[in-house]
């Protein structure tokens, strides 16, 4: 089953087209580093967009960060990741991986990434190599020296606004002067850079160009081949910064960028291919409110409270009958099942590569998912039972409708994903797996894997009610 494009992707594919259209065989015109009013309109339009050259960072951080991108690629931990985009599954042209705090994850193109913990205080991640390990500490490393950075260029920024001077220069080598703090600043304003700076994942990316045939050329400038479209950055939290470290693999290119999340959200970039193979490490403030591990273990115990007894065959009885309860509860469910279960088995067991951090977390999520499959068939019970009264039935089918025709829509996409003939092209610890299936009868299982009965069934209880 496909899914529908929202109003916002029709409306931004229909402008495309018709800029495309204008353009005909014309391109956009360009400033460049060679053109003379590049630097000018940089300052002026771009003032916040920050470049640090490789000499103006510690020599020892770059031989480290360097090293750690050449393990994590000879361990291969980064992978080209299977998103959706307008209904369909495509293969990122560069390879990935999520580092970042225990338990975080970063969605993009309807695609959940998981991270690699970096290795915080109090962590007891495991990895697969001491030499991932030891990558790891290093991209803590430098999360941590490009948020003091960040900070520090938020302040000299706001420094220069407040004496009402021009923006600080774009390109700042290793002298360019500190401009402190001073009286100008209170405590809120210092709260509120740290938090714009609070890099809690760094997202990894490789592209080896030559070996990239696959790749777009740029539509509308005519710069040449694409590593990754237009697009602005998902899953943000709103103003935050983002701070880029690349590195050529020829050579020692290296180059820091760093931009304030307001960039972001009023323009798109791309990412054009170049020849020299390259990574890069983009450290992000990922808007996690709904994104961690912790979070969805809130929300699971939240349905799980309205669980009144269960009996030594596993059927539970329910505490409340409420509508609103039990549309909560059936929502939650599918939010477990379809933004944190579905979406990690999807990507194989490609995490195993690194660490087997998450294993145990996605074990207990499934117990508690599968205690959800037990609530609703309780409520089934309950909405089948004759002495239900029927406005009850009523309301409570009008309640969970919806949510369960979601559930079966969804499970039949994901099964379909899985199946599909690029799933099949991928190795074997990449290939995606629909997880959970169960067949038809599963002794295990109160509920079947396919709805369809079940929602024909309350579907029809629903007409019958009605005058």
């Amino acid at each position: 089953m496909k899914r529908t494009p929202t109003a916002e992707e029709r409306e931004r594919e229909a402008k495309k087209l018709r800029l495309l259209e204008e353009l005909e065989d014309t391109w956009l015109p360009y400033l460049t580093p060679k053109d003379d009013e590049f630097y000018q309109q940089w300052q002026l339009k771009y003032p916040k967009l920050i470049l640090r050259e490789a000499a103006s960072i510690p020599e020892e951080l770059h031989k480290e960060v360097q090293e750690a991108f050449l393990t994590l690629h000879k361990h291969g931990c980064l992978f080209r990741d299977l998103v959706r985009i307008q209904g369909k599954d495509l293969l990122t042209p560069v390879s990935r991986i999520l580092i970042g705090n225990p338990g975080c994850t970063y969605k993009y193109l309807n695609t959940r990434l998981f991270t690699v913990p970096w290795p915080v205080k109090g962590s007891d991640a495991k990895y697969h190599e001491a030499e991932v390990a030891a990558a790891c500490q290093t991209f803590l490393k430098l999360n941590d020296y490009l948020q003091v950075e960040t900070i520090q260029a938020l302040e000299e920024l706001a420094a220069k606004e407040k004496a009402n001077i021009d923006a600080v220069p774009v390109c700042i080598g290793p002298d360019f002067p500190r401009v402190g703090m001073g009286s100008s600043f209170d405590g809120q304003d210092e709260i509120d850079m740290k938090n714009r700076a609070a890099y809690n994942v760094t997202l990894l990316n490789f592209m080896d160009p030559p070996k990239m045939p696959y790749l777009k050329e740029e539509p509308y400038f005519g710069m040449g081949k694409m590593a990754v479209s237009w697009h602005h950055d998902e899953n943000l939290v709103d103003r935050s910064a983002v701070a880029v470290y690349s590195y050529s693999c020829e050579g020692t290119v290296c180059s820091v960028k760093k931009q304030p999340h307001d960039l972001n959200a009023t323009h798109q970039h791309c990412v054009l291919a170049g020849l020299p193979p390259r990574f890069s490490s983009t450290h992000r403030v990922a808007e996690c409110s709904t994104g961690t591990l912790d979070y969805i273990l809130q929300r699971c115990q939240l349905a799980l409270q309205n669980i009144r007894d269960e009996a030594d065959n596993g059927e539970v009885s329910l505490k409340s009958l409420e509508p609103v309860v039990l549309k909560h509860g059936e929502e939650i469910h599918n939010e477990v099942e379809f933004e944190w279960l579905r979406q990690f088995w999807f990507q194989g067991t490609r995490y195993k590569r690194c660490t087997d951090w998450w294993c145990q977390p996605m074990t207990q999520l499934e117990e508690l998912w599968k205690k959800m499959e037990g609530l609703t068939n309780a409520l089934l019970r309950e909405v089948r039972r004759e002495g239900t009264p029927v406005e009850q039935r009523n309301e409570i089918l009008t309640a969970i409708l919806a949510t369960l025709t979601a559930r079966q829509n969804l499970r039949r996409e994901w099964h379909a994903r899985c199946q599909s003939r690029i799933a099949r092209t991928l190795p074997a610890d990449q290939k995606p797996e629909c997880r959970p299936y169960w067949e038809k009868d599963d002794p295990s299982m109160p509920l079947p894997f396919d709805l369809t009965d079940i929602i024909s069934e309350l579907r029809g209880l629903l007409l019958e009610a009605k005058p």
